[in-house]
């Protein structure tokens, strides 16, 4: 019964309106035109926004940018000496009072404030300007200063608005580049952010603070029906691919 339901929840997924909505205007188009041309650039498209928005693709890209650290959440954190949690860009910070939702940056701050109960580190750095009133960094800090993190141990970098900014003006704040450095950020997002703080520290532990990647359901209806969930880890992955390519020719 449960996956009658789910897929039922499915067929309510406002992509998968959309996508048998266009593909009835597809048939509807091809029984009436007799350009090939065109008819074959709509079947593309089609194609395109299937693949994108199902499971098996989604998960496959998100594997391929979190696959050096699925088994890897928390190993080597006994021994850093800096907590470092990046920003991810967000438009949406206003108000320190109004923030913080669910997003990306609660869930990384949250895994870096379980990290330093565990390990006491001696700084809690928070980094990233965002494209808000307030930036990140400082919604951030106030974010784990409540969550228990002692205001003298927390850091802020409010300026750096690209990974190589973040991990460029960290680099200012140390003189002993031999520091470990315990790094957090979205899985999807690590590969890169490691690469860019290892051309100034020594020692960086990657601690990734959530995943993109899941388990295969149960449910193989669901995962082959087009998904507003899946299209969107798939726009996160391919924005991350973008951004490592971009980055390797810099």
């Amino acid at each position: 019964m449960e996956e009658v339901y789910a897929v039922f929840k499915g067929f309510l997924d406002p992509l998968f309106i959309v996508f048998v909505l266009i593909l009835i205007s597809f048939l509807l188009f091809l029984l009436n035109c007799k350009k090939k041309n065109s008819a074959l650039i709509l079947l593309l498209s089609i194609v395109l926004i299937y693949g994108a928005s199902i499971a098996p693709v989604a998960n496959y890209l998100c594997y391929c940018l979190e696959k050096d650290y699925i088994k890897n959440q928390t190993a080597g954190s006994k021994n850093i000496d800096a907590i470092v949690v990046l920003g991810c860009g967000t438009k949406d910070i206003h108000a320190l009072k109004t923030t913080f939702n669910s997003g990306i940056e609660s869930l990384r701050v949250l895994h870096a404030v379980v990290v330093y109960n565990q390990t006491g580190t001696r700084f809690f750095v928070c980094v990233g300007k965002g494209a808000g009133k307030v930036s990140e960094a400082q919604a951030m800090a106030r974010l784990a200063e409540s969550l228990g993190v002692p205001k003298e141990k927390i850091r802020i970098e409010p300026n750096s608005k690209n990974t190589s900014e973040n991990a460029s003006e960290v680099n200012k704040m140390f003189g002993d580049k031999k520091i470990n450095i315990g790094l957090v950020t979205s899985a999807f997002h690590m590969k890169r952010s490691e690469r860019e703080f290892k051309k100034y520290f020594t020692n960086v532990v990657p601690l990734p603070a959530h995943y993109l990647y899941s388990s295969p359901g149960k449910n193989v209806v669901i995962r082959y029906m087009p998904q507003s969930e899946e299209l969107y880890k798939t726009s996160l992955a391919l924005k991350e691919i973008a951004g490592q390519l971009w980055y390797r020719l810099k």
